[in-house]
């Protein structure tokens, strides 16, 4: 279960990757991207298979940024988390927030593992002020 200081940890957060980020306005890495972005947080979208994200510079990997990140939201299937995760924790990024279905049990072993703070089960949306639509009804 995620804890309350899990969640909060990860909201001081000012600068995000957003891992599984989508062209598609109607995808969830898209929504949560462009939240976050119309929010005043520093966010990078990360997809190996996108160029740009509303012209503005797609990472294929978290290496890539060559700014320090605060925290990683993943929104990405669970096979891919644990990749993610550990190229988070070599950058010494240690807040991870596990979007519904992107985390593994593999990928919170290593994390609880490596000091690493996580959310999992829990939709960002719904805890990332201002809380907005049918998110702030569910909160």
């Amino acid at each position: 279960m995620t804890s309350k200081n899990a969640v909060d940890n990860f909201l001081t957060c000012k600068s995000i990757a957003v891992a599984g980020v989508s062209r598609n306005k109607r995808k969830f890495g898209y929504i949560v991207y462009a939240h976050l972005k119309e929010n005043n947080y520093k966010v990078y979208p990360i997809n190996p298979n996108v160029k740009e994200i509303n012209s503005e510079k797609c990472y294929p990997n978290l290496a890539e940024i060559k700014e320090k990140i605060d925290g990683v939201i993943l929104v990405v299937p669970p096979t891919q988390s644990v990749k993610v995760v550990r190229e988070a924790n070599e950058l010494g990024i240690k807040n991870i927030w596990f979007q519904q279905v992107s985390s593994s049990e593999e990928a919170v072993k290593f994390c609880e593992g490596n000091n690493i703070s996580f959310v999992r089960d829990e939709c960002i949306l719904m805890f990332a002020e201002p809380v907005k639509s049918i998110h702030k009804f569910h909160r």
